[in-house]
């Protein structure tokens, strides 16, 4: 196999483009953009046949051990947050609370929270109905309300687990999920708040053109208690912070406390997050439950058919050794967080996803490590989340997210590209700066 940096360079290159080109051009699904792009790497470097089919099925199998469950589980969580109608319930709270004169700052809250454990897309879908109707009450340009909810959806997808991107990111970096949610929560809220800041400054300049006939008036959704419709959300991150912050300090030892603190596990404090959400909802039949955790199933497979096919474009690179050359070549310490967040953010804005920017990327960071003097826990960490920053920018009309705003809200691609499109660069810059500012303090 060969080992030259200056021969392994343009392979890693190569598979790189081929990933871009395949997603963008030719519209081929991400799994098997990442499965080419690994083969044609593998071959690239002279890598024995049988070798690299091994290697691949490793990578595959190792990444959804570490995080398959967490992505099932965060996927039917949201799922049946979205049925039992909690997601809406909570949005009306929060509108109740801040009133509409600061309707554009509600829709961002509900975006932030009900992002937590709902997809983006799934999640603008859902409020979009109730988001139109408000911009029309409140006398708010649509253009507004659809950026400040996007963009607080959009804050939490690429910061926080269990979202796919970055929960398959800290699966190939090696770090504890738990702590990363915490942190992740943290760095998004300021994007979140540049996010609906920039809505308003430049969404103001777009009046709304459509015709009244189109904005769905009827807003009334049957749902749970205010309560109820909160509690699968905050429980499970209140039992993720206490583990993670009681792991941290002397009472890690203190044996009566291990039973408590095994509900902080993500995989258990998801579940019981699920249990809560049934609760959501009187009178389920076998058929509906039936029905409702298949479609969480189907859901959660495409994701994680990504993500092990990031981990097995990830194994081949760590099979070629290809951050032992960059170590002894490179100087990448100067660089720190910002080589991988400067990486994941030109694979974002070259091939639109947020979730296969972030997979690549961390495949060819993670064997960099120790040369960007990130190979500590704390390290790890950060870096994870300078790529979730990184995953935020450029959102534009190659990313499918950017279509389901459009469409869902009407919005023509001028608004789009000058109002959502430069909030997501602001936001990943934000969150960059947000990350370094924690790695000062941590």
């Amino acid at each position: 196999m060969t080992d030259s940096f200056l021969y392994l360079l343009p392979c890693l290159l190569a598979g790189i483009a081929l990933i871009v080109l395949l997603t963008t051009k030719f519209k081929v699904p991400a799994f098997f953009a990442l499965l080419l792009s690994g083969i044609l790497v593998g071959l690239s470097v002279q890598m024995p046949f049988g070798l690299m089919i091994g290697t691949l099925k490793d990578g595959f199998g190792n990444i959804l051990k570490l995080i398959g469950l967490v992505i099932v589980l965060g996927t039917t969580l949201g799922v049946m947050l979205e049925y039992t109608g909690s997601t809406a319930v909570m949005a009306g709270y929060i509108l109740k609370r801040t009133g509409e004169k600061h309707a554009a700052w509600a829709m961002s809250i509900t975006g932030f929270i009900v992002g937590l454990p709902v997809f983006c897309d799934s999640g603008f879908i859902v409020l979009s109905g109730l988001n139109k109707n408000l911009a029309k009450r409140a006398g708010i340009p649509l253009t507004v309300m659809s950026v400040s909810l996007a963009t607080g959806l959009l804050s939490v997808h690429c910061m926080a687990p269990p979202h796919p991107g970055i929960t398959g990111a800290a699966g190939t970096i090696g770090i504890d999920i738990g702590k990363l949610m915490l942190y992740g929560v943290v760095i998004a809220l300021p994007g979140m708040i540049v996010g609906n800041i920039w809505a308003k400054y430049a969404g103001m300049k777009f009046p709304d053109t459509q015709p009244e006939n189109e904005i769905n008036e009827d807003s009334t959704v049957s749902g749970p208690s205010v309560v109820k419709a909160f509690l699968p959300i905050i429980i499970p991150l209140l039992l993720i912070g206490i583990k993670s912050f009681v792991a941290t300090g002397a009472l890690v030892n203190v044996k009566w406390l291990s039973p408590l603190l095994s509900l902080g596990d993500p995989i258990i404090a998801l579940m019981i997050g699920i249990l809560l959400a049934l609760g959501c909802k009187r009178n389920w039949s076998k058929i509906e439950i039936g029905n409702l955790l298949q479609d969480s199933v189907e859901k959660a497979g495409g994701i994680l058919i990504i993500i092990g096919a990031g981990g097995a474009f990830g194994a081949i690179l760590a099979a070629t050794k290809i951050g032992v050359h960059f170590s002894q070549v490179l100087d990448l310490r100067y660089l720190g967080l910002f080589f991988p967040f400067l990486l994941t953010s030109v694979l974002k804005t070259a091939q639109g996803s947020s979730t296969v920017a972030i997979m690549t990327a961390a495949t060819i960071i993670q064997p960099l490590l120790a040369n960007l003097g990130l190979d500590t826990e704390t390290g790890k960490i950060l870096c994870v989340l300078s790529m979730g920053a990184g995953s935020m920018m450029i959102s534009h009309a190659n990313d499918a997210y950017f279509w389901v705003i459009a469409k869902f809200s009407g919005l023509e691609m001028k608004p789009m590209l000058r109002v959502y499109s430069v909030a997501t660069f602001l936001m990943g810059c934000t969150s960059i700066i947000m990350v370094y500012i924690l790695s000062k303090i941590i």
